[in-house]
């Protein structure tokens, strides 16, 4: 007689059979499986002005500590990051001294988020801004390896090493094509800082942002660390129009482009009948800009007839403010007299970004404003590598199997229950 105990045991052991053959392997659940880790060194200025009391009521330098503390907990494990700083060391007035003023504060490499920290917690505002130099230092610190690699500089006022132009730097470090980009923040940043920080960004392809609070150094900060810990796709520079007759025609990618404040630009896109277009977009308020602005994204057709749209708005915050569309082409189409080529031919769908963007008149309005624009044209709504069956999510098919397994394995102990009790009467 087989008890109970024993059906018990060879039950579970199907189930976890089932359940171990069943789950993906590591290779489909998207693992790094060996990619060259990325690399980030954040270079931070400790120069004198870092003293001043106008960041929530305290120090820039204290803003500072706080959101690198909070980021280096937040770092993914995969990165390996580093910690440069401009003017720490040098107290004289010898300015040839103060721009040699720049030393790796942790080295680029796994992070030991304890001794990262300890390092930072030793630092003191002191001496000169040698932007240039450290720049310079921090993208020997980067060579080497496959992986990204991305330089995030803090700063809260220009270069005082001049004739050593930071943004020249930036484009000789461009030019060596070792693929480093540089962001660049400024804190409390003035109207000369900021166009300098701007330069050095726009010169490697990274983004600049103005920071005035805690809160927005270190959410800043933890976003460009992210960003260098997944796998991107570099945008293609692409050049809008003024009108959609005149506009570049897109295919599925991410595209770079720049817009005046206040201004529109035109893209077109190659909908074939059965496709669905899918399109956001982002615009980078790299400056101080006024309060209360917003960004419009409509798909048209040739002869200015609206499909659908998509808008976002915001209010005072030095950020990106982004939205999106969807347009889903049915395969017959015969009402539609828009269409290019006939019923069956595809349809020339015209994208016009427009921003409400505005800025005080000391705010320099050129070049415009970074947009970023993201175009998938996919084989119809229900693309099966989009959405998995019945609406659910990947991954979430294993739990469907194991509810069957369950099912099938309850069957299966009544069956054998009954046929138990059968014998058991039978004795």
């Amino acid at each position: 007689m087989i008890t109970r105990l024993r059906l018990s045991t060879w039950l579970c052991l199907v189930l976890a059979a089932l359940t171990v053959g069943l789950q993906p392997s590591r290779a489909l659940a998207g693992e790094p499986g060996g990619q060259p880790p990325p690399k980030v060194e954040l270079v931070l200025d400790v120069s004198g002005s870092m003293r001043a009391q106008d960041v929530d009521g305290g120090t820039r330098m204290a803003a500072a500590k706080q959101a690198f503390n909070e980021v280096l907990d937040a770092t993914p494990q995969e990165v390996h990051l580093g910690i440069r700083t401009l003017g720490a060391q040098y107290r004289g007035n010898d300015r040839q001294e103060g721009c040699k003023d720049t030393q790796q504060l942790y080295p680029v490499g796994p992070l030991n988020r304890t001794e990262a920290k300890t390092a930072v917690a030793t630092l003191a505002p002191t001496g000169w801004t040698p932007i240039g130099p450290a720049l310079l230092k921090a993208a020997e610190d980067l060579k080497g390896g496959e992986g990204s690699r991305r330089i995030v500089l803090i700063s809260d006022g220009e270069d005082t090493c001049a004739p050593l132009d930071p943004c020249v730097v930036a484009r000789d470090i461009a030019a060596q094509g070792i693929h480093i980009t540089i962001d660049t923040l400024g804190l409390v940043p003035d109207a000369k800082t900021q166009e300098q920080l701007s330069c050095i960004a726009e010169a490697t392809g990274g983004t600049y942002t103005a920071v005035r609070h805690k809160k927005e150094l270190s959410d800043k900060v933890a976003q460009l660390v992210d960003r260098a810990a997944k796998p991107e796709v570099t945008p293609v520079a692409v050049q809008g129009a003024a009108e959609c007759t005149a506009a570049p025609v897109l295919t599925s990618g991410i595209y770079s482009d720049r817009e005046e404040f206040g201004k529109h630009r035109w893209y077109r896109v190659e909908v074939r009948p059965g496709q669905e277009l899918r399109a956001s977009v982002s615009v980078a308020a790299d400056r101080v800009v006024n309060q209360d602005y917003g960004v419009l994204l409509r798909a048209t057709t040739l002869h200015g007839r609206e499909i659908v749209r998509g808008q976002e708005s915001g209010d005072g915050r030095t950020d990106a403010i982004s939205t999106g569309l969807r347009y889903p082409k049915a395969e017959v189409d015969g009402d539609d007299d828009d269409a290019a080529g006939g019923r069956a031919g595809a349809e020339t769908v015209c994208l016009r970004v427009s921003n409400s963007y505005s800025a005080a008149p000391a705010v320099k309005t050129t070049p415009g404003l970074p947009v970023e624009l993201t175009i998938d044209v996919v084989e119809g709504p229900g693309d099966a590598s989009d959405v998995a069956a019945f609406g659910l999510g990947r991954g979430w098919w294993l739990l469907g199997v194991l509810v069957v397994a369950g099912f099938l394995a309850g069957l299966l102990w009544g069956w054998i229950s009954r046929w138990r009790v059968t014998v058991w009467r039978t004795n």
